[in-house]
């Protein structure tokens, strides 16, 4: 039997899809305790308070869906195949089924890695140029807002935005990967994909703090989803759950869910090679061996951004980038970073230091994401300052951006994002 490219039968295939895969069908739980599997369904989403994995493929898709009942079925097929996904089982794995799309194999035999898909809402999938889309403009979230353009902003139109964002994750680039693709063919007619964009970080199991292209330890003052780190602290005033889950304060489909801030900074890392490393620690604010506050040896030391040099100058600079970025700073305002890096090549750019020739440069920066309760008390705040006044913006150029609203976890049975729809 031949299958034409129709909306009708892509619909169908989801659907079908979704009562194979548990979507109003018991659903094998089992697979959850196999190593490498981490479990789809829960309170909150997988991949936010999930240990990081090494890969992340993150992709945001416009929709294409004429209806709301077409956006349901859509979600509650994409839900379905994440549960078959994250445990490592193919879409479908029963293939002589005619109206279920077969799998296309590229993870065929491997290990599902730890895979995690979250799902995001844009503020387009609610309302777009005035107009109420699908009849869930009356329930956007007030924290969901178009994100301002900051000071220094270089977007590309093609690397924002997005009515609906997934990110997977994983510790084999080709399960990430794999997972994007599925999504995106199960979805074929009701979404097309946006932008795209691959991440990395290192193995850090026996090295601490990962670090970042720019060689410097990220993330050491990142609040902390296992809660073995003390809070309380003037670095970091709250626990995890204050600064990254919703609360009674959000309506009620959200709570327990979480925003999600995305910034694909490209980082002009030739000038940043010649730059000599004592410089590159005043940019940082930190010691670039050690990853400690200039001035102190211990990596985890508590930012003193009082201490002067004999000279009267702050010990820490004040345009460094972890005294700017800091809790202490910015009234206790904080966010959860899950950054990654990239490296798209070279691309042919103008230089914007000497000799200023044109030339080809790597396009290689971070993937930034920040889960957060609300953008507007945390990212949004504390970047208008730093895009000013950061001393690394020498170095560094936003080109892709996105603020998505992610819900909290589907329960067993349901699928993300319902309770939008009730």
């Amino acid at each position: 039997m031949k299958f034409g490219n129709s909306r009708r039968f892509f619909l169908g295939a989801a659907g079908g899809l979704a009562a194979a895969s548990g979507i109003g069908f018991p659903f094998r739980a089992s697979a959850a305790n196999r190593p490498g599997v981490e479990p789809f369904h829960g309170e909150h989403q997988a991949g936010i308070a999930t240990k990081q994995q090494k890969h992340t493929y993150l992709a945001a898709f416009d929709l294409m869906a004429k209806d709301r009942s077409e956006l349901i079925r859509l979600l509650q097929g994409w839900s379905a195949a994440s549960v078959r996904l994250t445990a490592g089982r193919p879409i479908p794995d029963r293939t002589s089924d005619e109206q279920l799309i077969a799998d296309g194999g590229s993870a065929q035999g491997l290990d599902p890695a730890r895979l995690t898909l979250t799902f995001g809402f844009g503020p387009t999938l609610f309302e777009r140029a005035g107009q109420d889309r699908f009849g869930l403009a009356a329930r956007r979230p007030a924290a969901l807002v178009e994100l301002p353009r900051f000071n220094g902003d270089q977007l590309e139109p093609a690397r924002c935005g997005g009515d609906l964002s997934v990110q997977a994750c994983a510790d084999d680039p080709q399960i990430a990967f794999h997972a994007i693709r599925e999504l995106a063919r199960l979805g074929y007619g009701s979404v097309r994909m946006r932008w795209g964009q691959a991440g990395f970080m290192p193995d850090t199991r026996s090295s601490g703090t990962g670090r970042n292209l720019m060689g410097f330890k990220d993330g050491t003052n990142n609040p902390d989803s296992s809660g073995s780190r003390r809070v309380g602290t003037p670095d970091m005033p709250r626990d995890f759950s204050e600064v990254v889950w919703v609360g009674n304060d959000g309506p009620a489909w959200m709570r327990g869910g979480s925003y999600m801030v995305t910034r694909r900074i490209r980082i002009a890392l030739e000038h940043w090679d010649r730059t000599p490393v004592d410089y590159q620690e005043e940019v940082v604010g930190r010691h670039k061996a050690s990853g400690a506050p200039l001035g102190q040896k211990n990596e985890f030391a508590p930012l003193d951004l009082a201490a002067i040099h004999a000279d009267g100058a702050p010990v820490l600079p004040e345009s460094s980038h972890a005294r700017l970025g800091s809790a202490v700073a910015n009234q206790g305002a904080q966010m959860f970073r899950r950054g990654y890096s990239y490296n798209e090549a070279s691309a042919v750019t103008a230089e914007r230091w000497p000799p200023w020739r044109q030339g080809m440069m790597f396009d290689a920066g971070l993937l930034f994401m920040a889960y957060q309760r609300d953008p507007r008390a945390a990212f949004i705040p504390v970047f208008e300052r730093m895009a000013k006044l950061d001393a690394i913006n020498q170095f560094t150029t936003h080109v892709g951006s996105g603020i998505f609203a992610c819900p909290p976890g589907a329960p067993p049975g349901g699928f993300v994002g319902q309770e939008l729809f009730t």
